[in-house]
């Protein structure tokens, strides 16, 4: 599959998932002004996840560049645990599926 419908498709569901944890998870005074950053982020790491090649394996730049785009969001919050890891894992299951695809920049 191409990696950019891959990547958006990714996004659309990462981010989907993040805003029903966000709204189910029992967060405090959960409004619409919160939904909006929690997708946006995750729909970001889905297509940065599946398209970035940093010369190593997929799965581990997936993972990488999903903890990069959520440390502005681990500090604000200051739950680094959770945004962080929650970064890696939608970042590398969006480098999973594209770790066999071989690029001509590769």
């Amino acid at each position: 599959m191409n990696p950019l419908p891959l990547g958006v498709l990714c996004g659309i569901l990462f981010g989907i998932a993040d805003v029903f944890m966000t709204v189910f998870g029992g967060h405090p005074g959960v409004s619409r002004s919160m939904l909006l950053p929690a997708f946006s982020g995750r729909f970001a790491i889905g297509i940065l996840g599946a398209n970035v090649s940093l010369g190593m394996n997929r799965i581990v730049a997936g993972a990488l560049t999903g903890s990069l785009i959520r440390f502005p969001d681990a500090f604000s919050l200051r739950s680094y645990i959770g945004v962080l890891a929650s970064g890696i894992v939608f970042g590398a299951i969006a480098g999973w599926p594209a770790r066999k695809r071989v690029y001509p920049s590769d």
